[in-house]
């Protein structure tokens, strides 16, 4: 089956054919690092993490780009609050960023560009724009450089707006503007910005608008034409919308496919620190959910769903992941280490149709209630146990995988290493009926937040969480 994904181009679920065969570009809008993300932001790594391993497990070659936005009004507000460099506070929030993203198995992508580090590409495309007369410097001394929306008719196409319909663009005054609606590529010096927060261009000093960077960046990583460009809902009207003007009215092909995802909310509304109603991976830990935990909650859903944040739904969640790790581990311990095997045709199916992450983990689940019926029994364990690591492992859920068990970790051996003499000393208690001194054994394990569970293939142990 060919993978198929709704195109918000087009409105319509498409066949997904490459640019270049057995090659796929993509590039997935990063974020503007004015302050810590929450795990609203981080949906979007996770989604695009699944579509990323669904076609690197479907044989494809993928260079996989997401920025980050370190100049932006936001940042340079913030900057001007706090009495602090602009560049200091995106760094500080990248690396909180990167650090979530680590901990919540998202692989790193191919390059993450810096928009500061691609201010002559922007020159370049702003230039070029002019050249074509679809941008003009301001007339009012302000060294801003606008994009003409007017001079490209499809503007508009992609939300499916009608330019006298649209409001007036928020992102400068109007009143060097042939039209409200004209989008700046450009900004020239404001004094309530702090001064270093500029370049020097062909216009004048200035920095960059938003939508521009991105542009520049994505001709610089994937070329004048790729194949899928990534973000939120929430993107699709300023920010893609003036990219796919910008980009082909300077004569480049731009993407093949736009692909969104919908957005997380917290009491009805999207999470967003404008609005106060913001979590952090930080903040879920604190509940007692692990990022594993976290991570099947945020990739479960649909990509297109809305999720409503609830904490009565990330603990179901947790519950559900919980169960799948449960199989995985007690099926391990009964046939020994078995590797990840062939895709059940369901899940691959599932995946297919527009990445239905839903029903592939109703496919894993039903695997799973099958792979129990084995335990229980005298079946084969060996093939369900293979299938389920196989399409955790598409999802990033692997219970096995070093990023959720922590192989390498010498932190991890010693404890491995001290809980298993504290079960050594319990099995010797418990072989002369010295059922006192074992209790204990598990009682202190107990208070050092070790839980251990008595089966008939031995004891078996585990972290126990905190809720």
């Amino acid at each position: 089956m060919t993978l198929r994904l709704y195109d918000t181009a087009t409105r319509t679920v498409r066949d997904f054919v490459p640019k270049t065969p057995g090659h796929v570009g993509v590039y997935l809008c990063g974020l503007t690092v004015q302050g810590e993300p929450h795990i609203g932001h981080l949906r979007s790594g996770l989604n695009y993490d699944v579509l990323r391993r669904w076609l690197l497990h479907s044989g494809y070659a993928v260079r996989f780009i997401r920025n980050i936005t370190d100049i932006d009004d936001k940042i340079l507000i913030k900057a001007v609050e706090q009495g602090r460099p602009f560049w200091a506070i995106a760094y500080a929030n990248e690396l909180i960023l990167g650090a979530a993203y680590r901990s919540l198995g998202v692989l790193p992508p191919t390059y993450e560009p810096r928009a500061t580090g691609h201010i002559t590409e922007m020159h370049e495309l702003i230039g070029t724009l002019i050249g074509r007369g679809h941008a003009y410097p301001a007339a009012d001394g302000s060294d801003d450089v606008y994009f003409d929306v007017r001079s490209y008719p499809d503007y508009g196409a992609l939300s499916g707006q009608r330019v006298d319909a649209m409001e007036p663009a928020a992102d400068a005054p109007g009143r060097a503007k042939r039209d409200p609606r004209d989008f700046a590529l450009w900004k020239g010096p404001k004094p309530d910005e702090p001064d270093d927060a500029y370049w020097p261009s062909p216009w004048g000093r200035g920095r960059p608008g938003w939508h521009i960077e991105c542009s520049a960046m994505c001709r610089r990583y994937l070329g004048e034409e790729f194949d899928i460009h990534g973000g939120g809902l929430d993107l699709v009207f300023p920010h893609h919308e003036n990219e796919i003007a910008q980009s082909r009215a300077a004569g480049l092909p731009f993407a093949r496919y736009w692909v969104h995802h919908a957005l997380l909310n917290l009491d009805g509304a999207k999470m967003a620190k404008s609005l106060g109603n913001v979590l952090n991976v930080e903040t879920i830990v604190a509940l007692g959910v692990r990022p594993v935990e976290l991570r099947y909650y945020l990739t479960t859903p649909h990509y297109r769903s809305v999720v409503d944040y609830s904490e009565p739904a990330l603990r179901e969640a947790a519950s559900g992941y919980q169960r799948l790790e449960g199989f995985v581990r007690r099926a391990t311990e009964r046939v020994g280490a078995v590797e990840p095997g062939a895709l059940p045709a369901e899940f691959a199916a599932a995946l297919d149709d527009d990445l239905n992450t839903s029903q592939a983990v109703a496919v894993v689940h039903d695997t799973v209630r099958a792979g129990n019926v084995a335990l229980d029994g005298d079946g084969d364990v060996k093939t369900p146990l293979a299938e389920v690591r196989a399409m955790l492992g598409v999802l990033g859920l692997d219970p096995l995988d070093a990023q959720w068990t922590g192989t390498g970790s010498d932190l991890k051996s010693t404890v491995d290493a001290l809980v298993a003499l504290a079960l050594e000393q319990r099995a010797l208690a418990r072989a002369r009926k010295d059922w006192a001194a074992a209790d204990a054994v598990r009682d202190q394990l107990n208070q050092a937040g070790v839980t251990v569970e008595d089966t008939p293939h031995g004891p078996r142990w585990s972290i126990s969480d905190a809720r």
